[in-house]
């Protein structure tokens, strides 16, 4: 089943338009991954689905049109954004930005057995539980804005660019909690991401955008053995 079908998706800020023509899909419990130099239109690609700019096309999320839905109603309808640079809540404790994820539940019993679960996948989190966002390191606030994110019990999640500014090895600590994320809860995922390997290990198929277009979709494994995407994204 197709949860989230994109089709000839147009985006502009003001005069300027950034998308023009985007079509991809993502399955229920699918990761979809969309690679793309810097100014292709991945980001834009992401805030067109969640209503934050002007879009044109199709958007379909669960059957039905969410093209025109403000940002909070896209979110009540089951679709969770961790936006590249995380945009945590620097003067709350990781649990108080926790609670924020879960604002919309009120099954309080199981906030807090997700909010252990999150302790569990991101072990840095639970060791600093008490701890304000400001103080802590990128790959944690990434960890934090991930796990926020969860909790409130998505449909799909739309990362963009997790691994932004981190050290390879926090990195792929990041990359090795979403994947079981993904393996434990069956969210479907779509991950914008300039390190083409790591997402690669998480994403089922990728769609490659140049100047706002789709122009390429494939497995993760047929997209590595092109040799123009090994050139461009995998450093081959």
């Amino acid at each position: 089943m197709t949860l989230l079908e994109l089709t000839d998706v147009t985006a502009s800020y003001g005069p300027v338009q950034v998308l023009e023509g985007v079509s991809l899909s993502v399955p229920d419990g699918g990761a979809v991954g969309i690679l793309g130099a810097n100014g292709a239109g991945k980001t834009t690609t992401l805030r067109a689905i969640s209503g934050v700019v002007r879009t044109g096309g199709g958007i379909v999320f669960d059957g039905q049109s969410i093209r025109g839905l403000r940002p909070d109603q896209v979110a009540a309808r089951g679709i969770a954004h961790v936006p590249e640079g995380r945009g945590t809540l620097p003067n709350l404790t990781v649990r108080e930005n926790l609670l924020v994820g879960a604002y919309l539940r009120k099954d309080r019993r199981a906030i807090a057995g997700d909010i252990d679960y999150l302790l569990d996948l991101f072990p840095n989190l639970h060791e600093r539980i008490g701890s304000n966002a400001s103080a802590l390191s990128g790959g944690e606030q990434q960890m934090l804005a991930v796990g926020r994110a969860v909790m409130a019990r998505p449909r799909l999640l739309l990362l963009d660019e997790p691994s932004l500014g981190l050290a390879p090895s926090t990195a792929k600590n990041v990359y090795d909690a979403i994947r079981r994320l993904r393996l434990e809860s069956g969210i479907a995922m779509l991950v914008v991401e300039q390190n083409a390997n790591l997402a690669f290990g998480i994403v089922d198929t990728a769609t490659v955008l140049e100047t706002g277009r789709s122009v390429l979709t494939g497995t993760s494994a047929e997209l590595r053995g092109r040799d123009e995407i090994r050139r461009a994204y995998l450093g081959g």
